[in-house]
């Protein structure tokens, strides 16, 4: 069924109302990266992907709708060390793919499509912000006790307090156009 759909259909009815908030987890972007890094996409569906997401979400950020997109970078050692260790455990093999299982190999393409996703849809109304993701704790937290606390307003927010625990944080940067790298 979602064969036949808008790319961006799948993700409508679940966008937030007023109010709520809403995580995807890496799925809204797989069409940037995994889906041309595999061969699940053809060009034509990739260009277009490429042209229509910072569209679309250019009408849903002016519709009043905040959206943060994060990347979690992690080197290429730690991701074999990761795969590793699910392989490796019976309570997690469950969460190897055939992708995983070709991401070292393919580790370089990855790395292209990944950074031409960040040039051509990091807008200022949508910017790209790249966690340093080796150690998951860590990156976690500087997204939502810092990154998320930093450029949302609610009472009795203090700035002072928010900067320098933002400061602490290890490796956020932002990647959008016109906005500092």
């Amino acid at each position: 069924m979602e064969k036949g759909q808008w790319y961006f259909q799948r993700y409508v009815q679940e966008l937030p109302n007023a109010g709520e908030i809403v995580f995807f987890d890496r799925s809204w972007y797989n069409r940037a990266v995994v889906e041309p890094v595999m061969g699940f996409c053809s060009a034509g569906q990739y260009e277009l992907f490429m042209k229509q997401a910072p569209l679309f979400e250019q009408m849903i950020t002016e519709d009043g709708i905040i959206l943060f997109k994060f990347w979690f970078s992690i080197d290429m050692e730690v991701q074999r060390h990761r795969i590793e260790d699910r392989l490796s455990d019976p309570l997690k093999q469950w969460k190897v793919s055939p992708v995983d299982l070709l991401a070292q190999e393919k580790w370089d393409e990855f790395t292209r499509y990944k950074n031409i996703m960040y040039e051509r849809t990091s807008m200022p109304f949508s910017p790209w912000v790249v966690i340093k993701g080796n150690i998951r704790e860590v990156a976690r937290i500087a997204v939502h006790a810092r990154y998320l606390l930093h450029h949302i307003d609610y009472e009795e927010k203090s700035l002072e307090l928010v900067r320098r625990r933002r400061r602490r944080c290890c490796g956020c940067t932002s990647r959008a156009r016109g906005m500092g790298r």
